[in-house]
């Protein structure tokens, strides 16, 4: 066996507190290396005679990616204390590994050897909302969703889609026309609204703040703001709003202070400014989000600073009822800000969903003191691999999600961000290629996913475009002009995420099958007695498969015709058409 792979720490995501009285800890080895694995454990005060009362357990392999193993076991220490090490077997060669390495025996003469979770305190358990593993989300920009109030529109507004956007160009989509079509997102089945920036800004996008405290006039008042998060409210429907408090926008106040008064300005140190007097080619000389100079960014180490901004956190929860905060650049801000911020919108509403956008390895603010969630761009990034662009096969992908899955512990993942385009990305019926089959492959695994899912505006009706601004069009509200079939899909599968808790957020995911050949895959979505089978063909070929799993004797029910029948065989074989799926309740 190969020592050098295997690894562990008493932390993070290989060690942790899934609820107050229970652990999660994993092992990684080399792939297919280790045959099993078991768990050795005890309190670390059970001591018998001088010997300490070790305790045997196996561990389940949970999944692999392209280079290891995982290894799972979920422990309930009667003392909410542990010390534990691994017994690993590969044919004829068993060793022991615990945090000071490894033996050929477990040791019981001291617990010093072991790996230590020193107790199990409840306010150090990771706790995000409970409602987020039920929401599905809809990404609204603002300004291209709907123009309900024309007498609103800015100067030059063009007529509702009447060309491509530009990185400048307005259209007139305001509050007014979000309320008119909220009775569209309840028939879609959405229960969670995340907005783009709606604060005063120049800007069509918003993410240049010129004052936090203020709704942009192009979008509305503060009462037609109220009246929608309202009335979304009393459609079941929640309400995250984009909070850009790494960087302020060229026109905030204190930031055109230090522009007219230079290194006499009181708001100086609420800005990274290298030397005076401040100058913006041929790059600024003050820090900004990447070398964008309308962008500069705030010093949030500066308490005066600090306290300004939580006051806007917590004064859109306290005065207008949101439920969640979507943080812009949240990697780029320093964590003890992220952690005030936490104790202090906590402290008005305890079950408001803090997101942050972070597109890489995220465990640094997922601790339990900063974010309940990130965008998941590493299942976005997968996703769009395999299923629009052919980039990768079955086995690699399967490999890449179980990676993403192993990456954070469970608790983290079910209230996961996972997204399959944004403001940010190109359309995906545009990275598609245009084939309408590959979305709805794209849907059906982001909705049979763990975590909680969001649909960008338009993607259910098959709108098109490349990357920003071209992923921004207006929202077509023609039904003639929308893909009816793309959309009547979606809503079916997300009645099915609600109708079948499996295919949720608590649903645990086993890929069964992931055949590079014919680019299929097969797994299946559990949760307490309730199994789904999906298998999914991403290929142009018609194909037939075989499920490799025992299901003589159970009743097979096809959630997409409603069709049912017994499994006679030993084995199931199915046909799928190219770019087709297969969607099955497994029952005794």
């Amino acid at each position: 066996m190969l020592k050098e792979a295997i690894y562990h720490r008493p932390k993070d995501n290989f060690a942790y507190a899934y609820n107050e009285k229970t652990l999660h800890i994993r092992l990684r080895t080399k792939k297919n290396d280790i045959e099993t694995v078991y768990l050795l454990y005890a309190d670390p005060y059970e001591w018998v005679n001088g010997v300490w009362q070790l305790n045997r357990a196996p561990m389940v392999k949970s999944g692999s990616d392209d280079l290891f193993d995982y290894w799972f076991i979920e422990v309930v220490p009667p003392y909410r204390r542990l010390r534990y090490g691994f017994e690993l077997t590969a044919g004829s060669e068993t060793i022991v590994y615990t945090e000071k390495g490894f033996y050929n025996e477990a040791p019981t003469d001291d617990t010093a050897y072991y790996f230590c979770f020193p107790f199990l305190n409840k306010i150090d358990v990771f706790h995000a909302p409970e409602w987020v593993k039920d929401t599905i989300w809809y990404q609204i920009f603002p300004e291209r969703f709907a123009n309900g109030n024309p007498s609103l529109n800015p100067e030059g507004t063009l007529p509702w889609g009447s060309e491509e956007p530009t990185p400048t160009s307005f259209f007139g989509g305001d509050f007014e026309g979000i309320i008119q079509h909220l009775d569209y997102l309840v028939e879609l089945g959405i229960n969670g609204i995340y907005f783009t920036p709606i604060f005063y800004a120049p800007s069509n996008h918003k993410y240049d703040t010129i004052d936090y405290f203020e709704i942009d006039p192009h979008f509305g008042d503060k009462q037609t703001f109220k009246k929608l998060v309202d009335l979304c409210h009393q459609k079941g429907i929640r309400v995250m709003l984009d909070a850009v408090f790494n960087h302020c926008g060229y026109y905030f106040a204190p930031f055109q202070d230090v522009l007219k008064n230079g290194n006499n300005s009181k708001y100086k140190d609420w800005f990274h400014i290298h030397e005076f007097p401040l100058r913006t080619v041929p790059r600024p000389n003050y820090d900004t989000f990447a070398f964008v100079e309308q962008m500069p960014k705030l010093n949030t180490e500066n308490p005066e600073v600090k306290q300004y901004l939580l006051d806007v956190a917590t004064y859109w929860i306290r005065e207008f009822d949101i439920d969640g905060w979507r943080l812009d650049v949240a990697n780029e801000v320093d964590h003890q800000f992220w952690r005030e911020f936490r104790q202090a919108v906590k402290a008005i509403k305890p079950d408001v969903y803090i997101l942050g956008e972070i597109w890489h390895d995220a465990m640094p603010w997922l601790r339990g003191d900063q974010f309940d969630a990130v965008m998941n761009y590493p299942f976005t990034n997968g996703v769009i691999r395999f299923f629009a662009k052919d980039e990768i096969r079955a086995e690699q992908f399967a490999n890449i999600i179980m990676n993403v899955l192993h990456s954070y512990p469970a608790n983290v993942n079910e209230v996961a961000f996972n997204l399959l385009g944004s403001h940010d990305t190109p359309r995906i019926l545009t990275t598609c290629n245009n084939d309408v089959r590959k979305v709805k492959l794209l849907f059906l695994f982001q909705l049979s996913f763990t975590g909680s899912p969001c649909i960008y505006y338009g993607d259910e009706i098959g709108m098109t475009g490349g990357q920003d601004p071209g992923c921004r069009k207006c929202m077509i509200w023609d039904e003639s002009k929308q893909n009816r079939d793309i959309l009547e899909h979606v809503k079916k599968l997300i009645s099915l995420r609600k109708t079948h808790p499996a295919l949720g957020s608590r649903g645990n995911i086993t890929f069964i099958d992931a055949n590079n050949e014919t680019n299929h895959l097969i797994y299946t979505k559990t949760y307490k007695h309730e199994t789904i089978l999906v298998m999914i063909n991403n290929n142009n070929k018609n194909i037939e498969v075989t499920v490799p799993l025992s299901l003589k004797g159970k009743r097979l029910t096809n959630l997409w015709t409603n069709e049912q029948f017994a499994v006679e065989a030993k084995t199931l074989r199915a046909n799928i058409p190219p770019y087709g799926f297969l969607l099955y309740q497994v029952e005794n």
